[in-house]
């Protein structure tokens, strides 16, 4: 049977998407708002979690109604043609060159922080990361929802620990009044944290393989998305009650955790730092490769990537996807591109993907979901706006696919 295997529940999913969302912005994001909007960064969460949530209630609907491996890419399809989904799901692929590779820095960089290791030991350790996904994929996405869950509770469990290890505890750090927030501030700080909500598209490929998307995938979506925003917030506040001294994006939460707990605690921090990244790698990687097999069941269903493992897991588009990555890893070590200008690069991409979704829930869905998606898919322009001139890779790619497949389609006239 050439059907992915139905093996999450509730639990399963809200690890997979708390983890996938706070993935590598948890230990850097929250730093970055609290040291650039100071306390107005504890407006900005909720603020952004009101302007994210009727894009995740959107996505929302929509996995729960079309639940299906192709996520995005299929959506589009239903809503338009398939031309456009096919096209969608490549420029969905097209962020695998920076942003998988972004990921991976950022994880080696809390196992550097422990200890230090030439630039080519931490490319060994990159590949190594990447095997360790490709074994976790060999049990389908049952696994990963059981090994995320854990990751999350880690997550979470160590920001309450330094949210509540301060008398008084973190949480009841003072707001500033609303009515004297800059505007600016707030807005600036969204550009930055945008990002920590990057991981609700990724979440609707695995619709199809809840055990009961009808009733489990709408409160998995939201409840995970919740968890994150609270976590975030707690992490921001966290940083703005401690202030700790001359810190930066990347160390201000290391010196709390080592100013609260010792030199030994920064071990603890490291680790479930590289986990939580693992987490929101491991979670893309398995969704690219539900897309590649989505994909490729459709138009070449005799291809190898079409195939699904004894475990029902789409094994062979996973290996591509680890491949690609890997090729692209190794270029990039040598030609030592920043880690920043990889991020803008996928931010682009993400977020056309986000208005894509947004404008097929606006012909697929009805009554009060319709105005959502009409709500969602503004808020998605504006921050195509925001990233201005960064986005320019996503909007090429989708271009050149676009005439590509005009071009086919004349020529099969």
């Amino acid at each position: 049977m050439n059907e992915l295997k139905k093996a999450l529940n509730l639990w399963q999913g809200i690890g997979l998407l708390s983890t996938s969302l706070l993935g590598t912005g948890i230990f850097a994001v929250p730093a970055i708002v609290a040291l650039s909007a100071g306390s107005a960064g504890l407006w900005a969460w909720p603020l952004l979690l009101f302007c994210v949530l009727p894009i995740a209630i959107c996505f929302a609907k929509l996995g729960k109604y079309y639940p299906h491996a192709g996520g995005v890419a299929y959506f589009i399809s239903r809503a338009f043609n398939p031309q456009l989904g096919r096209i969608t799901g490549w420029v969905f692929l097209s962020v695998i060159p920076f942003g998988l590779p972004a990921a991976l820095y950022i994880a080696t960089g809390f196992l550097h922080a422990l200890f230090l290791f030439s630039p080519h030991v931490e490319l060994l350790i990159q590949v190594i990361t990447l095997l360790l996904i490709w074994c976790v994929g060999l049990f389908g996405a049952g696994a990963s929802g059981w090994i995320q869950s854990l990751i999350a509770v880690l997550i979470i469990g160590l920001v309450l620990v330094i949210c509540f290890a301060a008398s008084p505890p973190v949480l009841a750090v003072t707001w500033p009044a609303l009515s004297g927030v800059s505007s600016s501030v707030i807005l600036s700080a969204f550009a930055v944290m945008f990002w920590c909500f990057v991981g609700l598209e990724a979440f609707v490929h695995l619709a199809s393989e809840f055990k009961r998307p009808e009733r489990d995938f709408s409160p998995a979506l939201l409840i995970g998305l919740l968890i994150a925003g609270f976590i975030y917030w707690a992490a921001t506040a966290a940083v703005v009650y401690y202030a700790p001294s001359d810190a930066t994006a990347t160390t201000a939460l290391p010196k709390i955790v080592q100013q609260l707990f010792g030199q030994k605690a920064l071990w603890t921090f490291c680790i479930i730092g590289y986990l939580a990244c693992f987490a929101s790698i491991n979670i893309y990687m398995q969704s690219f490769a539900r897309l590649i097999w989505s994909q490729m069941s459709l138009d070449y269903p005799q291809s190898i990537l079409a195939r699904l493992s004894k475990q029902q897991s789409p094994i062979n588009a996973l290996s591509l996807v680890i491949l690609l990555c890997l090729c692209s890893l190794t270029l990039l070590h040598f030609l030592n591109i920043p880690l920043g200008h990889l991020l803008a690069y996928a931010n682009g991409v993400f977020v056309l993907i986000y208005l894509l979704a947004m404008l097929s829930a606006i012909k697929l869905l009805k009554h009060t979901s319709k105005l959502l998606a009409i709500l969602s898919a503004f808020i998605c322009l504006g921050l195509l706006v925001v990233i201005g001139y960064k986005s320019l890779y996503a909007l090429f790619i989708f271009t050149v696919l676009w005439m590509l497949t005009l071009k086919k389609s004349r020529a099969q006239k």
